[in-house]
């Protein structure tokens, strides 16, 4: 361990004096950011661009905070479940690996909410051109230039307006959204105009009322799931984190003493990593639960 952390001083000395004029936070945060920069999917990137221009990306002092957090917390439950720096060490680190992956997950929760908006805002105005001009592809091109869509939805309206006027029939177009877009929402929407304008309908005013209603009680439902997901997701994390206690609770009962000569039998090292993996498992599954498939009815 003395050697871990001489190595550690001399790598700090070494980019210091190598960057006398540049701080060392910063050379590591731009380092590890042009590292993930390079690397990252590209998928994931646009979705992690459109964070920032939402202004939910964390800045690198958040980020930094949720380093030491988490390395923090890690280090202390590897510490003291086994009295061994060592494994403090270890279980820090391990910790501190699946920040990036948090911010994924995360990153993808804020892109799924920013999506759920533009077509909540879709299909609405939509219905609303259509109660002006009587043309599904006249409505799109008023939602086009309206200008309260942006992209990439706004860039799959321009593609559907093209493939309408180039096929002579909305057919295409639909099927192109639908599946670029597969809500429950937009499928009945265009099912409804689909008939509306290959079959005829006698009311369609009406016909498009009760599709306004429904979009708004599917939006409903959307949110409020979006509340119930927020509520279980603080609870779910207080609740992990105290069952991680539980063996702080038996080092209590047993007291220290014991519990040392408890520790040394190899069957009980591997159980007490077994809970810490166990319960790390158990609190990533949670998190994604939350962070996964928001906005989708």
């Amino acid at each position: 361990m003395e050697y871990l952390i001489v190595l550690l001083l001399i790598i700090f000395i070494y980019v210091y004096r190598k960057n006398p004029g540049e701080n060392v936070y910063r050379f590591f945060v731009s380092g590890i950011s042009s590292t993930y920069n390079k690397y990252a999917p590209y998928s994931f990137k646009v979705v992690r661009e459109k964070a920032k221009e939402l202004g939910q990306e964390y800045s690198p002092r958040q980020y930094l905070t949720q380093i030491i957090i988490f390395a923090g917390f890690a280090g202390i439950v590897g510490y003291y479940y086994f009295y061994s720096i060592i494994w403090g060490v270890v279980y820090a680190l391990i910790a501190v690996s699946f920040i990036p992956y948090l911010a994924y997950l995360r990153c993808q929760r804020v892109y799924s909410e920013y999506i759920f908006e533009q077509i909540q805002t879709y299909c609405t105005n939509v219905i609303m051109e259509f109660n002006t001009t009587q043309s599904f592809v006249k409505s799109l091109e008023g939602i086009r230039d309206s200008g309260v869509i942006e992209n990439p939805v706004l860039s799959d309206i321009n593609k559907m307006i093209e493939m309408s006027y180039e096929n002579g029939t909305i057919d295409g177009s639909i099927e192109y959204f639908n599946e670029k877009y597969p809500y429950y929402m937009v499928k009945n929407m265009h099912q409804l105009f689909y008939q509306i304008t290959k079959e005829g309908a006698r009311d369609a005013g009406e016909s498009l009322e009760n599709m306004s209603m429904d979009i708004d009680a599917l939006v409903e439902g959307v949110y409020r799931d979006q509340m119930d997901r927020k509520h279980f997701h603080g609870r779910f994390i207080r609740f992990g984190l105290v069952l991680y206690g539980l063996i702080f609770a038996l080092q209590y009962m047993l007291q220290k003493e014991n519990y040392l000569k408890l520790i040394e039998m190899w069957y009980v090292q591997i159980l007490l990593h077994a809970v810490i993996i166990i319960n790390g498992l158990f609190l990533l599954k949670g998190v994604k639960y939350y962070n996964e498939d928001v906005g989708v009815e």
